[in-house]
């Protein structure tokens, strides 16, 4: 009898075992908590930003904490969280009202007191698919970052009824990949308004090191996602530039590293020990594991980037600072080399070992640095600050006096219930997280 088949199902119902016993746990904190954070007061809501997901996909809504702080001072803003671990982190992190709505009745409810407008959306979970009963609102993708993965060309998109895009080269990766997508009426761009509110502060003196900052993504849990470089090119390069007396490496993984891979997770553990050694023996070299909530400073701060394909890629570019990217050691990852990956500064693993000489070449190149100003520009728009926040703010402007334009047009028609007793209610941490 083969033994792989029984570890993997008793390996499976660990976990759903574990994550049952956290959803319940979760819930108790919940139901004891949620006297200190009540509902806004019923009519006083315009826009809510939907996250379905679970606690590890926190990192998505947290990139939005600073813009829709913004945004409240003008339209009153909350979150629905469809998590208890989810609702948690946010109850102690988000800067607008967060509200837990376990089931869809409770969603109806809401609805029904709320003057709400627009539903913004983060991420394609599938959760996100209840949601959109709702007719008398604008459903909006704003996503979780600017990237050239396969993520960022979904035939999801045509599910909302607007996408807010960073700039050119979003429209133009729909407009190669998805047939019959109403750009012109679907599509607007706002630019990047996080990089109008750069978080964090600098935990370490200004000095003569070169400053790293190395930000791999998860081992993806498909191969064409197989974007993940910490256990291709991580041991390799982090382990040179600890070496290394002229640099300071800011090693910040993605949140969901190692998840599916137990060697992409030992990698990443191995990296982290290194970091802890290096320290120990030159506490003046400050290199930096961070696992923090906030996202800023890092892309500021350091003097070279190190980045897989994902969106920290182009956080990056905003800057206009060097960036390197980690070529997929997968030959089935895809890879789209129309736009700024037909032009990067690509690190292969093989040459990992010999990052240091890369870095040294790509602060001093010319001809790579105008090549950065062109693609920060095709990718962002005008990245001056505040330019994001202004036209975030008028997009948003123009769905308001739309919506309004057609709640004239539809003012007596009569309001129905709009639930479904079909649907599934289950509590979304006892399942395994998503994207």
């Amino acid at each position: 009898m083969d033994a792989m088949p029984l570890k993997r199902d008793l390996a499976a119902a660990r976990k759903l075992i574990g994550n049952l016993v956290r959803s319940r746990r979760n819930r108790r904190a919940v139901a004891r908590l949620a006297p200190r954070h009540p509902q806004p007061a019923a009519g006083s809501i315009q826009i809510v930003v939907y996250f379905a997901d679970t606690a590890v996909n926190m990192y998505q809504i947290r990139q939005w904490y600073a813009p829709l702080a913004e945004l409240a001072k003008r339209w009153p803003v909350a979150i629905i969280a469809r998590s208890p671990g989810a609702v948690l982190k946010l109850w102690d992190e988000a800067p607008v009202p967060s509200v837990y709505l376990r089931g869809v009745v409770e969603l109806e409810r809401f609805f029904a007191e709320q003057d709400l407008r627009i539903v913004l959306y983060v991420n394609q979970n599938t959760r996100n698919f209840q949601m959109f009963r709702w007719g008398r609102v604008w459903h909006v993708f704003v996503n979780h970052g600017e990237s050239d993965k396969m993520y960022m060309t979904s035939n999801q998109f045509k599910a909302y009824d607007y996408s807010f895009v960073a700039g050119q080269a979003a429209l133009d990766r729909l407009r190669h990949k998805l047939w019959d997508f109403d750009l012109a009426k679907k599509a607007i761009l706002i630019g990047r308004p996080q990089a109008d509110h750069v978080g964090g502060t600098v935990p370490y003196p200004a000095d003569e090191r070169t400053v790293v900052l190395y930000s791999p993504t998860w081992e993806g849990d498909r191969a064409a996602m197989a974007y993940g470089s910490i256990l291709s090119h991580g041991r390799a390069l982090t382990d040179a530039l600890l070496a290394s007396d002229r640099h300071r490496l800011i090693y910040r993984p993605h949140p969901r590293s190692g998840v599916v891979d137990p060697a992409y997770r030992a990698a990443n553990a191995d990296i982290i020990r290194a970091i802890a050694r290096a320290n120990a023996v030159d506490p003046s070299a400050r290199h930096i594991y961070d696992d923090g909530v906030e996202l800023g400073w890092q892309l500021a701060a350091a003097d070279v980037a190190i980045s897989d394909i994902s969106a920290m890629i182009y956080d990056r570019l905003a800057t206009g600072k060097p960036l390197i990217v980690t070529r997929p050691s997968s030959p089935e990852a895809e890879i789209e080399t129309r736009g700024y990956l037909g032009s990067c500064e690509w690190l292969d693993a093989a040459a990992s070992i010999d990052i240091i000489a890369t870095l040294d070449r790509v602060q001093h190149d010319a001809q790579a640095l105008e090549r950065l100003k062109f693609w920060a520009e095709h990718h962002f728009g005008d990245t001056s600050p505040g330019a994001a926040t202004a036209r975030f703010h008028a997009a948003v402007e123009t769905l308001m006096a739309e919506w309004e334009r057609h709640a004239a047009l539809h003012g007596q028609e009569e309001r129905r219930s709009e639930s479904d007793g079909f649907d599934d209610d289950e509590d979304e941490d006892a399942l395994p997280a998503g994207d």
